[in-house]
């Protein structure tokens, strides 16, 4: 395991390299691969549950600093239930097309980056992320695991499904 980037520059870098690795490896995904049954899911589901991650990342920060209640890991889920909680995701995103999913994930990828672009060092690890769950956590390391944490367990997923399948 890679240890937690604590800086700007290392917060991109990391999330530049993980998306791009996932990138390469979804271009040789088509759409039939994309529907392929594997442990109850289906890539298409898993990048459908990445770009979500991403986005409700910024929810939790854009409500933490609006002063607002944060909801971890969601309004009525705790994070026991997450099994839950992404049943009921795929259930959500079940009518999106694999070419919505990846159009999703390439988008809160970008999303990702300007936030990290236009965030200091200090905002993205000066301290816990306001209204961060009550942990010690830094905004940066929130962006870290809803992004490139998540790049690396979708693209782990995807070669498994591609062995499994192969």
């Amino acid at each position: 395991m890679m240890p937690a980037a604590t800086n700007k520059t290392d917060l991109r870098a990391v999330t530049e390299k993980d998306f791009a690795k996932l990138a390469k490896l979804l271009e040789g995904i088509d759409e039939a691969t994309a529907y392929i049954p594997h442990d109850d899911t289906t890539i298409k589901d898993v990048v459908g549950h990445r770009a979500h991650w991403t986005e409700i990342f910024f929810d939790w920060y854009n409500d933490g600093k609006a002063g607002k209640p944060v909801y971890m890991p969601a309004k009525g889920y705790k994070w026991n239930e997450l099994k839950r909680y992404n049943a009921d995701l795929r259930k959500r995103q079940a009518d999106l097309s694999w070419e919505d999913v990846q159009k999703m994930l390439h988008d809160s990828h970008k999303k990702l980056i300007d936030f990290i672009d236009t965030h200091s060092d200090a905002e993205l690890y000066g301290g816990p992320m306001p209204g961060g769950g009550n942990n010690k956590w830094t905004t940066g390391r929130f962006a870290e695991a809803s992004g490139p944490s998540h790049y690396r367990s979708a693209a782990k997923y995807i070669r498994a499904v591609i062995r499994a399948n192969t």
